[in-house]
């Protein structure tokens, strides 16, 4: 089964001469609960592609659909309270709320929503990135490892239908991203979480069931990892 389907993706800058064509009409499938890896040079439209997989932002032409629902059919509220609860988006640079502790950073998806938090997946998910002793603490008492373990449990709490990883270990020493990228295989496994990574590193794009390669807006590899 699907979960996510992009169909002639296209998203072009400017117009004329100073046209910039970043995505240049891709289209793909991901099977629900596999674990893809995007890679490409810098510039070759990984990121233009997350952002508009994770609905941030419109393309110029094309579509997207979650889990049997068109991203860009909705307008901005719609798609704004689609987005918060199936997908779950995780950035390089954390994107932790300041003021809020460690648990509340998790349960902002439920917050925002105004819904009842779901106390035993909390629970579940602070015992799964080990910091059940610091629920309690803000982003700024958390080191940058803790700090992207929070953001990957907010991107989890809610179950969603694709988890998107902008380069989750950019911003990490190397046993950081270890755990980072052993915690979002552990969720890719335990709760049969599709997961999409954007990756420059080859060694982690090697852990994926595929591998995207990007380059000047357009694929061109798409294989599976051979074990």
């Amino acid at each position: 089964m699907n979960i996510l389907r992009v169909e002639n993706l296209t998203k072009t800058y400017g117009k004329g001469d100073a046209e910039v064509i970043a995505l240049g009409g891709i289209s793909f499938e991901v099977e629900k609960g596999s674990f893809v890896a995007v890679v490409g040079a810098s510039g070759s439209g990984k990121s233009t592609l997350l952002h508009l997989l994770g609905g941030v932002d419109r393309p110029t032409s094309g579509a997207v659909h979650v889990d049997g629902q068109e991203l860009f059919a909705m307008n901005e509220s719609e798609l704004a309270i689609f987005r918060r609860r199936n997908l779950g988006i995780v950035y390089q640079f954390y994107n932790l709320v300041p003021t809020l502790t460690a648990e509340e950073n998790i349960m902002l998806p439920y917050l925002l929503d105004g819904r009842k938090p779901d106390g035993a997946m909390l629970a579940e998910l602070l015992e799964t990135i080990g910091l059940t002793p610091r629920a309690k603490h803000l982003p700024s008492e958390l080191s940058g490892g803790q700090q992207q373990r929070v953001s990957i449990a907010r991107a989890l709490i809610n179950s969603p239908a694709v988890i998107l990883a902008d380069e989750p270990t950019g911003n990490l020493d190397s046993k950081s991203s270890r755990e980072v990228i052993d915690l979002l295989k552990f969720a890719n496994k335990r709760y049969s979480q599709t997961l999409l990574l954007i990756t420059h590193d080859e060694g982690i794009a090697l852990q994926a069931d595929r591998i995207i390669t990007l380059s000047d807006g357009q694929i061109t590899r798409d294989e599976g990892v051979k074990l």
